[in-house]
């Protein structure tokens, strides 16, 4: 009878397959079962032995390819198993990526398992756009907020408090709420002519697409030239970086525009 496996609960980094940690990149070698979500590199997955079972757990808006409850089952059962299990996440699993949940329920089951950061989105993006989220002089705190607002039994995010208290604003998941977001931070007090910018596939050499503009007219922007998700939201006085800090060839020119005045 094979011993019970470990469920290694990993991230996958924000797109750049060069960007995954040595850790994750071994254990795509070793492990039996992948788990891997829609926004993992598919390069990455060239790395598992052939024997390997790999399982899409892609969530796309309203679109679920398997419930969070299916998920958390599958973990416990493949490594009850005798399998080494890789959850395989987009980015860092700590950031909005149900870590916890999964960690919880492996913990319940007597399942061990372990965490492996990863490079968020949120960080990456922004600084493959030219844009650090902090800056001495200009940002000195920054907030990593979701653009899911009050969804799947989360409370929604204290806007206004955000507004007013934190220098940049990195939202995830959150162009298709952006209109109601530029909203309630104008409510919360900042001005419309506060630099934004989105980048969609952040850190992917000729996809990634950066779009800038203020809080007045980002949302135009952004229905003018169709810049759609996957992409992150900066909201801060750090976005004007972006005119001298572009260094990374990789953008995706054409029907986005690449910077605005501000």
């Amino acid at each position: 009878m094979r011993s019970r496996g470990t469920v290694y609960l990993a991230g996958a980094g924000p797109g750049d397959p060069k960007l995954v940690t040595l850790r994750t990149w071994e254990l795509l070698a070793e492990a039996d079962v992948i788990l891997y979500d829609r926004l993992v590199n598919p390069e990455l997955l060239n790395r598992a032995k052939p024997s390997a079972r790999l399982v899409d757990c892609g969530k796309r808006s309203g679109k679920h390819t398997r419930s969070q409850e299916e998920i958390n089952r599958m973990l416990v059962e493949e490594a009850e198993k005798g399998n080494q299990v890789l959850r395989l996440k987009g980015g860092d699993p700590g950031i909005f990526g149900r870590v916890g949940e999964e960690a919880a329920w492996c913990a319940e089951h007597g399942v061990p398992f372990e965490i492996i950061p990863g490079v968020t989105s949120g960080v990456a993006a922004p600084i493959y756009a030219g844009i650090p989220p902090t800056h001495r002089g200009i940002s000195a705190s920054v907030a990593f907020v979701t653009g899911h607002q009050g969804t799947e039994g989360s409370p929604e995010p204290d806007w206004k408090s955000l507004a007013a208290g934190v220098d940049t604003l990195v939202i995830y998941m959150g162009v298709g709420n952006l209109p109601s977001i530029r909203d309630v931070l104008l409510e919360g007090g900042l001005s419309p002519e506060t630099p934004v910018a989105l980048v969609r596939w952040g850190t992917m050499y000729g996809r990634q697409k950066a779009l800038t503009g203020t809080l007045g007219d980002i949302v135009k922007q952004v229905q003018e030239t169709g810049f759609r998700s996957p992409a992150v939201i900066i909201v801060g006085e750090v976005v004007r970086l972006r005119e001298k800090l572009v260094w990374f060839t990789g953008e995706e020119s054409g029907t986005v525009k690449e910077t605005v005045p501000l």
